[in-house]
């Protein structure tokens, strides 16, 4: 068994169970901690601009790769798409939607890192889930001069192949990917192994939809600095 096959053959498949089975223990024995720990209380400046650069970012590297992966071959063929405008369109789409995800998160690290406030309130996991992120991101945007040498898509097809072979359990799916550069064998590493961290992090809200809010029970206390007095209504409430 070689290394090859243990990264792109039974890997995958260890990060998607973990992926799973974390998630749905989470949610079940701890629904509290289902959340992203917002910081906007503490200061909103560099928040606005760096989240939604960042959620646009990651939304439309997510569904593009997503659609991009997992849509086999023969629907391209059947819609005229040819393989090297496949490729283009995955270059220009993937480079802007990384750039700005990229600058998003950036933004949002550096809030975290060099403002006291924010920092000390921010747990490890906070901090090297959105490094982890970076990289990726980093990596990602390396893959754009490589994919610029095979316009005519072959690259491509070999990650389509892979990835639509995993979730069809073909046994030879780490074939595919034997060959391609190291840079793009770093990213899907990588990216396999955030899916594997996934449950242990603030990533989770991600599967949440705002509606699951609704129903919970208890009440979300902000306090200031200075003491405030309990009053009768506030400790009912607090009951």
């Amino acid at each position: 068994m070689d290394l090859n096959f243990i990264a792109f053959g039974v890997y995958p498949y260890v990060a998607m169970a973990v992926l799973a089975i974390g998630s749905v223990l989470r949610f079940d024995r701890e629904q509290y901690t289902w959340r992203t720990g917002s910081s906007q209380l503490l200061r909103r400046k560099q928040l606005m601009l760096g989240s939604v650069l960042f959620h646009l970012g990651i939304l439309a590297i997510f569904g593009g790769h997503f659609v991009g992966l997992l849509t086999p071959v023969a629907v391209w063929d059947f819609l005229g798409v040819t393989h090297s405008f496949k490729q283009m369109l995955a270059i220009v789409a993937g480079g802007v939607a990384g750039v700005f995800c990229l600058a998003g998160g950036l933004l949002l690290l550096h809030r975290r890192l060099f403002d006291p406030r924010i920092r000390n309130t921010s747990s490890f996991g906070d901090i090297a889930i959105l490094v982890i992120l970076m990289v990726q991101l980093c990596l990602g945007l390396a893959t754009i001069p490589l994919s610029l040498g095979h316009r005519d898509g072959s690259e491509m097809i070999k990650f389509m192949s892979w990835a639509q072979g995993i979730f069809t359990f073909n046994p030879y799916s780490a074939g595919f990917v034997a060959d391609v550069s190291w840079v793009f064998k770093t990213h899907i590493t990588l990216g396999l192994t955030i899916l594997l961290v996934f449950p242990f992090t603030r990533l989770v809200h991600m599967l949440s939809a705002p509606v699951w809010y609704l129903n919970r029970r208890g009440w979300q206390l902000v306090r200031s600095k200075r003491p405030m007095p309990v009053t009768r209504r506030t400790a009912e409430r607090i009951k």
